[in-house]
């Protein structure tokens, strides 16, 4: 395999190389994929109020790098959708991010008064977001991979770089918390309820609004199963073995287990076969 191109903190939109774009290496199933995926990182903001109240009287510094966090995370959104109106000039970011943002609004963002975390501690909360850069890493790693259109094969692999410096980000954290440490069995439990989430309507709805124009609404209504199933089946299709492999580890590690121990790879082995099971049931 050739070496990966290595993508550096704080790029921009302008230092990608939208001049390379191959509209004959769009596949139409990672178009899919990669429109939900817009809406789903340009709706960071939310994650930000959320995370502030969490760490609300953290200090300037810890406040600053969730804003930090954010702002990368919404140009993860805006690359995403630029790419995708290029592939396809039906599509409208922001038009379609509106109807997302109308339609999802999980609780503990609705309630701006809470602070604190739903996970329970700074720790628990730390261990839930180390769970998704670790899944948002790997899915971008294997997107990058995948696709043979020259810019999304870029803008993946400067997402999929981002995503790694989140976690560690995320993870240092997790260790400067004055709080006890959580025992093992309640970090996995954290790990295994946040990854059990993915299976909410966030995904799904992002896929129906970006994929679903308004005027096939009425013909086409919302069915979180329906969409749910088209979320996984396009999503699915650019994993190897190798990128479950990785997610697997950056999750032991967070959770305390060895990364390359016997626990992560029979639970590497065990996600890659339920997930081919959940894309052979999609299709």
């Amino acid at each position: 395999m050739a070496a990966q191109p290595v993508y550096h903190q704080g790029w921009k939109l302008d230092d990608v190389s939208w001049d390379l774009f191959d509209p004959a290496r769009v596949d139409l199933t990672m178009l899919a994929a990669v429109k939900a995926a817009a809406l789903v990182e340009y709706n960071a903001p939310d994650y930000v109020t959320y995370l502030k109240r969490v760490f609300w009287n953290s200090g300037n510094d810890m406040l600053e790098s969730i804003e930090q966090w954010g702002a990368e995370e919404s140009q993860h959104g805006r690359a995403l959708g630029r790419w995708a109106e290029i592939a396809d000039p039906g599509f409208k970011l922001e038009e379609s991010f509106a109807r997302f943002r109308k339609g999802y609004v999980p609780a503990h963002f609705a309630d701006q008064e809470a602070l604190g975390s739903v996970r329970g501690s700074r720790r628990g909360e730390m261990i839930a977001r180390c769970v998704v850069e670790s899944g948002t890493s790997s899915y971008y790693s294997a997107m990058r991979d995948a696709t043979e259109e020259p810019v999304l094969k870029e803008i993946a692999g400067r997402i999929a770089a981002d995503e790694y410096r989140h976690y560690k980000l995320f993870y240092d954290t997790l260790h400067k918390q004055d709080e006890p440490d959580l025992p093992f069995w309640r970090k996995v439990w954290v790990a295994v309820m946040r990854v059990r989430e993915s299976d909410d309507d966030e995904l799904a709805y992002a896929y129906y609004c970006a994929n679903i124009p308004p005027d096939e609404e009425a013909a086409k209504p919302y069915d979180r199963a329906l969409y749910s199933r088209l979320a996984t089946k396009a999503g699915m299709t650019s994993y190897r073995q190798q990128h479950i492999q990785k997610l697997v580890q950056m999750v032991a590690k967070v959770v305390g287990a060895n990364p390359h121990g016997p626990l992560a790879n029979w639970g590497g082995a065990l996600l890659w076969r339920v997930m081919q099971r959940k894309a052979a049931a999609a299709a």
